[in-house]
């Protein structure tokens, strides 16, 4: 049998309906990024026969709601097999910490991968309904071999988030990075190694 592997993707939450209409107003597009491909859409290819990846997508990305990105991401949940590898990346890796952090998990997890996540709180930085409050506990208990992967230059969701998972996570293995920004590049071998040394004897 495959090792599963389900990908979050992120996405963009706003506070308000005009805050929304304001970012599809200013964001920039063009055909490059329309066509381009990334590591989640190339991790099955990269780890090849042994892994079986999945990457659902989650409702409106563009204006993500917590509630319904929860209701979508439970129906998935039977489908999945014991030893589940979950992995989240930016608001991805949000909705991953919250939602383990306060909901029992039904399958057992082998590892939770969280990418450029970011960490918020309602007085500091407001990120909509996917705030994160102070206890991760649960997490850490259902979550099994935690990693975190940041670069220093993300500017997307900045470094200093790291640190407020590294103090409620302590035994959690951190990857740190110099210049690979927010990982929208099509590989990363660095996860893909992760992955594999899992499976490993």
């Amino acid at each position: 049998m495959k090792q599963q592997i389900f990908v979050i993707h992120g996405g963009n939450a706003s506070n308000s309906y005009a805050e929304y209409l304001k970012y599809l107003k200013t964001k920039k597009v063009d055909l490059k990024w329309l066509a381009a491909k990334d590591w989640k859409t190339e991790l099955g290819k990269n780890l090849g026969q042994r892994f079986q990846v999945y990457n659902p997508q989650m409702p409106n990305k563009q204006n993500a709601k917590y509630l319904e990105w929860k209701i979508y991401f439970e129906k998935f949940i039977p489908l999945m097999s014991d030893q589940i590898i979950l992995i989240g990346h930016s608001l991805g890796g949000i909705f991953l910490a919250k939602y383990l952090s306060e909901k029992k998990f039904p399958k057992k997890i082998l590892a939770t991968f969280l990418i450029a996540a970011p960490f918020n709180t309602p007085t500091k930085h407001p990120l909509a309904d996917f705030n994160l409050l102070n206890d991760l506990s649960k997490l850490a208990i259902q979550g099994g071999q935690i990693y975190f992967y940041h670069s220093e230059d993300d500017r997307v969701v900045p470094f200093s988030n790291l640190k407020h998972y590294k103090k409620l996570l302590p035994s959690a293995m951190i990857r740190t990075f110099k210049k690979r920004g927010h990982f929208n590049e099509s590989n990363f071998p660095e996860l893909t190694k992760d992955l594999k040394n899992l499976l490993k004897p």
